[in-house]
């Protein structure tokens, strides 16, 4: 039986957990205590859950964030979502093949009226902005309750290995996103007016002002008085020939697997989008020891932060910007990908084709707010906020900034004296929110004596960490803000290796002349597993931009605690490259090398509705004939109306619509309907999984109204 579970990490601790025997197809397997199906089932080498009811498709994962329905499975005998169910021993799960059987009634259905709770504010999202939030709120004594649908609170947090930017005073940049998610987690539990709801699922928000949530099988009204949605961000979804494959799915989804459940998603990768988003779902991959074979953007250049990009071409991974991915190929799931070079109109120019093996495409191509449960509370006159990505999308230091402003504003509407908001606070909100700057030409020192950093950060990014460390004060950051480049200045470096450690784009090197000019040593960081690299070791290294410069010898492994669960390496090398060295390379050439040949892509058959597989031939031809109505394609085709609740397809029939010459405000788009996850009806009269109540009340269907049930 296969295992595909990750036995060691550089910066994840793996622990040893129970195990327990479960059964799929009728083969019997192993899980983890406190897996999900789908990460047990992903563990056991199982990537297929099911098939299309409507062409037979194979099905696998694709958000594993609770968003779609793409890894629905039966499991004793009822459908659920595989990505958001923990598997249970002797647990029973079948492939979904076809559509749902609803489980059998006898007799008339029970009534058990919800539970009604009224709370002061209820945050939906615990994540870095809803957390944040619920420290201000728990300080002035604000009745609050989290709803987070995970089985523990950070959100995104909880996935993120790598050390933070922004500022050490105001968001923890230089400490890892798996401790931030600890330390605020542990900082809301100290408030006794803050309670916390997990495994529960916001569903929606009512005329009344009410919100029904699904606290574990169990519906109840939440009644507040402020409404704060932290719910965070989807990732944008992306057209082409064979986006439905299993082994096609997000850098969330990816994120998750691995860093979340310590499950290994994929043996050989290839990343779709240069944000940071899959530029560090890269590195988390090289972190794993999963190949990266290559990743392609369509822009000119990658447009997450340029430290995480050179992360990954020192490390390795080619990176084709200008191009597109143009189908992911295989019968049943991944086996390759094609790519193409893109003109300045967008399009993919013959002739540059080119092909890779891999069993896993990821797509990070961008974010989109979850703001439905926002707008619905906007329209019926609850007072609501947001904050974090369900805001704005920008990165998690952000959230957590603006998590705490809006705790503040809400406390200050909800009465409680917390005086003015200082202004700095929104400045500083603002410049973590910040986009990258420009690109200058490398800084490398000229000097050749002593001890110093080389600071190998080139882009203006929100960041301080190597400025806040320095004991000596010898890096500082230019400009008005921590926007501006570091600067090393004085001659009072002693050589500590603070900023090498603390730097979280791995950006800072130290370079030590003082045993011999010829020969210096240079001091890297080093976040792989210390295993792969030892004192004698002769490794390649590279420069900033992933050039070759040469092999030179390790003359020293340490794992400082200032490191963090880090490796500073000591190599000695040659002085004419000495100042240039930027990183070690962790992957072999040959991973990204391209097939000799390219699988060909049929215009018009991706799929745009992944729910009802629709595909993008039959929406043009219906846009070509005159329909301006997103609700009349819904009825023609079903676009829209599947379980994810037209999540992911609504962005893209826009997208179709302009490309077809019909602009925003020239097509009526689709109504939203009140729900924002679909939920057993059952659910609503206390009917859980299956369990009638002790109830004997008969309920009718004019028994349930918009916001009581």
């Amino acid at each position: 039986m296969q295992d595909h579970r990750v036995r060691e990490h550089p910066i994840l601790p793996v622990e040893e957990r129970a195990t327990f025997e479960f059964t799929w197809q009728g083969q019997t397997m192993v899980a983890k205590e406190g897996e999900t199906i789908a990460s047990a089932l992903f563990a056991n080498g199982v990537r297929i859950f099911g098939q299309h009811h409507k062409d037979g498709a194979p099905q696998g994962i694709f958000c594993a964030n609770g968003q779609c329905a793409q890894c629905l499975v039966v499991a004793n005998g009822l459908p659920v979502k595989s990505c958001m169910v923990l598997v249970e021993p002797a647990m029973q799960v079948e492939p979904m093949v076809g559509l749902p059987v609803l489980p059998g009634v006898e007799g008339e259905m029970a009534l058990q009226p919800p539970e009604t709770v009224d709370v002061e504010c209820l945050i939906i999202g615990g994540g870095p902005a809803g957390l944040s939030a619920a420290i201000e709120l728990g300080k002035v004594g604000v009745r609050t309750l989290i709803v987070d649908d995970k089985h523990r609170l950070g959100g995104k947090l909880v996935l993120q290995t790598h050390k933070f930017f922004g500022s050490i005073e105001d968001c923890y940049a230089g400490t890892r996103g798996i401790d931030i998610a600890t330390m605020l987690e542990e900082e809301v539990r100290s408030f006794e007016n803050v309670q916390m709801w997990l495994d529960t699922t916001a569903l929606a928000v009512f005329s009344d002002r009410k919100v029904g949530v699904l606290q574990g099988q169990h519906y109840v009204v939440v009644q507040p008085h402020v409404l704060l949605v932290a719910t965070g961000a989807r990732e944008k979804s992306l057209v082409f020939k064979g986006n439905t494959l299993p082994g096609v799915y997000g850098a969330g989804a990816f994120q998750t697997l691995l860093n979340r459940d310590l499950v290994r998603p994929a043996e050989r990768l290839f990343i779709v989008g240069g944000g940071n988003v899959g530029l560090i779902a890269g590195y988390h991959a090289l972190q794993a020891g999963i190949e990266v074979v290559g990743l392609c953007e369509a822009l000119p250049d990658c447009s997450g932060y340029k430290v995480h990009k050179d992360k990954l071409a020192r490390f390795g991974v080619p990176i084709y910007t200008s191009h597109t991915i143009l189908s992911a190929n295989g019968q049943v799931q991944v086996e390759s990908v094609t790519i193409a070079q893109i003109d300045r109109n967008w399009q993919p120019i013959p002739g540059t084709e080119q092909s890779f093996a891999c069993d896993t495409v990821l797509i990070a191509v961008g974010l989109d707010p979850v703001d439905e449960l926002t707008r619905k509370a906007k329209e019926f006159g609850l007072p609501v906020y947001a904050a974090g990505d369900a805001e704005e999308i920008a990165e998690a230091s952000s959230a957590m900034f603006t998590g705490k402003i809006r705790g503040l504003e809400i406390a200050k509407s909800l009465g409680r004296d917390v005086g003015e908001i200082p202004p700095e606070w929104h400045r500083t909100s603002e410049i973590l929110k910040s986009r990258p700057g420009a690109v200058v030409v490398e800084d490398i020192p000229e000097r050749e004596d002593g001890v110093f950093p080389v600071l190998h950060c080139a882009q203006e990014i929100p960041c301080n960490p190597c400025a806040s460390v320095c004991p000596q004060g010898c890096i500082i950051i230019g400009g008005d803000d921590i926007r501006g480049l570091p600067e090393y200045v004085g001659e009072g470096c002693s050589g500590c290796q603070k900023c090498v450690a603390i730097c979280p784009g791995l950006a800072i090197t130290l370079v030590d002349y003082r045993k011999d000019r010829d020969y210096p040593t240079v001091t890297i960081p080093y976040e792989f597993l210390g295993r792969t690299i030892h004192e004698g070791d002769v490794v390649t290294v590279l420069d900033t931009e992933g050039s070759i410069l040469g092999n030179v010898e390790v003359v020293k492994v340490r794992a400082p605690k200032m490191a963090d669960r880090a490796y500073l390496v000591k190599v000695r090398a040659p002085g004419e490259i000495a100042k240039r060295i930027a990183g070690i390379r962790v992957q072999e050439e040959s991973v990204g090398e391209p097939l000799g040949h390219y699988v060909g892509r049929i215009q018009d058959d991706a799929m745009i509705c992944r729910c009802e597989r629709v595909t993008a031939g039959e929406i043009r031809a219906l846009i070509r004939a005159g329909i301006r109505d997103m609700n009349d394609i819904k009825a023609l085709t079903r676009a829209g109306m599947g379980a994810c609740g037209a999540k992911t397809c609504t962005v893209i029939i826009k997208r179709l619509f302009r490309e077809e010459g019909v602009p925003e405000g020239q097509f009526v788009e689709s109504t939203q309907r009140p729900l924002f996850v679909e939920v057993p009806l059952g659910v609503f009269v206390g009917v859980s999984t299956g369990e009638r109540p002790e109830e004997t009340a008969v309920v009718h269907a004019t028994d349930i109204h918009e916001g009581g049930m």
